[in-house]
This record gives C-alpha cells, structure tokens and sequence, in this order.
C-alpha cells in the first residue's frame, strides 16, 4: 500500500460523513460485486458448516483406497481410504482459522509498532524501522520456511512462523499514516490543548489507519492461505493423517497420472478460497477508496 493511498483514505476518514454513508457504501458494494459476495459466503458457509454435517471421521479410512469420485464418495478416497471430500472440508475450515490468526497477530503486532514509531520518531522510530526493514529485506516465505522448520513440525509452528514475517508490512502502513494525519490540524491543536500523548495515539491517531488495516488484511488473507498451504506441502505442517489441504496436495502427487483426484480436488479447493479472498479484497479495498 503506497503513501499517497494511505494520505488519501486518511483524507476521506477525517472527514464525517452523513449517519448512512456506511449503509450506503455497503449497499453500493452488494450490488456491484454480488458475485463476489456470495461466492465469499458459500465458501465460509461449506467450510464451517460443512464438517459439521458430513458425519465423516477426516482421519479414518471410510472406504477402498483410490475409489474414484462421483459414486459411492462424492470425490473418491485417497491411496489409505479416507474421504477426500470430508478431508477438504476439514482442511479448509483450518485453512480460514490460520489466515484469521496469522492476520489478526500481524495487524496487532504491525499496529504497535508503526503506532509507535510514528508518533515518537527520534531513535525509537529508527531502531523499530531498522528492525522491520531486516524483515522487509528477507524473502517472507522462505524465511518462514526455516522458522517452522527449527521450531518443528506441526500447524501451530507453521502458523507462528508465518506471523513472524507477516507484520512487518503491517508496521510500514501504519507509520505512513501515523506520519501523515500527525501534521493534520486537530491534531495539533489536540496537543496544545494538552491532551497526552497516549490519548491523541489512541482516540486520535489510531482510528485514522484503521480503513488501510482493513484493506492490508483483507487483501493478504488469500496470500497467506497459499503460503501456510505451501509450507504444508513441503511437510512443514501437522503430521499425517491431519486434514490439511497442502499437505493433501502433496500427498496425491506420486499417484497424478493414475489417481489425479486425490491431488487435483484439494489444490482446486486452494486455488478457489485464494481467488475469491482476492476478489473480495479488491472489492472492499474499492469500497473505502471511494
């Protein structure tokens, strides 16, 4: 997120709009991205309503190995018998927990950081901004990778360590905007008023970079979906048999030529949660833009 966008959605925030303009803006999004918007909803509800209804133990072979889709099980079984279709259930619902995590630490941690590197500059802005450019300047991913795999194998892990390298992003926004509404006029006279410096952080400050938070979230949640899928495929996740749909790619991909199923359903469930959590944050990115 670049400077000048953040300036110009802190530009919009200042100013206070008529009691329905929310109303309004999420009307005007309904219908301009209804498609969207119901693809988000069907997924949610399939993977957190899904598993509730399958009646399918995910880790428990339920059938022959390498049954095909479309007949007895909705997609086949894998090469140890479990159900695909209840697994991918399992692991996306995981998938949406993950991302909600990872995100939510990143915005916590990010949010401080930047909170209080743009308020206080000096040298505690210049030893905070240190400390994330040597985050900023490694490759997220693959720094990730090596932080789960010291710490061991297991989807916690992987989780904490992609929240390591997630906030740093998070820092930058929010110092930008710090930086920029800190020169605004009712901040200042907020502080010759005398108003601590806490209380302008927090009921003054804060508020004004909440719309780019949102938008920096809303826009990495289907990124993160790939990479803790990813470190999953590479075996980073929780041991097998735990429904996780990385690992489940990686699982069928010595059978692609005789059982595609097994690797092609999962990365398919992968690739339509990432598509629509991007679309759906171009479309609420468009929405506070406005």
């Amino acid at each position: 997120m670049s400077g000048s966008r953040g300036l110009v959605l802190g530009g919009r925030l200042g100013r206070t709009g008529p009691p329905s303009e929310l109303g309004r803006r999420l009307r005007r999004l309904a219908r301009a991205d209804q498609g969207v918007l119901i693809a988000l909803v069907v997924l949610l509800l399939i993977s957190f309503v899904g598993p509730l209804l399958v009646g399918v133990n995910p880790e428990e072979p339920v059938g022959r190995p390498f049954t095909p889709p479309f007949g007895q099980f909705f997609l086949g079984t894998d090469e140890l018998g479990h159900d695909i279709w209840s697994r991918i259930l399992y692991g996306a619902r995981q998938s949406w927990i993950g991302a909600f995590i990872v995100v939510s630490s990143g915005i916590v941690i990010g949010t401080a950081v930047g909170l209080i590197a743009g308020a206080t500059r000096g040298w505690v802005d210049s030893v905070l901004m240190r400390v994330t450019d040597v985050f900023l300047a490694l490759p997220g991913p693959v720094l990730a990778l090596a932080i789960a795999a010291a710490l061991g194998r297991s989807y916690a892990n992987t989780l904490i360590a992609v929240a390591i390298v997630w906030w740093p992003l998070y820092a930058r926004i929010v110092r930008s905007e710090v930086r920029a509404f800190s020169s605004r006029p009712y901040i200042e006279a907020a502080k010759l008023s005398g108003v601590s410096a806490s209380r302008r952080l927090i009921r003054h400050l804060l508020p004004g970079t909440l719309p780019v938070i949102i938008i920096a979230g809303s826009l990495d949640v289907g990124g993160l979906i790939l990479t803790v899928s990813g470190l999953s495929f590479l075996g980073l996740g929780a041991a097998q048999p735990a429904p996780e749909l990385g690992a489940m790619v990686a699982q069928g991909i010595p059978y692609i030529l005789s059982s595609n199923w097994i690797a092609l359903f999962p990365a398919i469930a992968i690739f339509l949660i990432a598509l629509v959590c991007n679309l759906a944050g171009d479309a609420l990115r468009d929405l506070l833009e406005e």
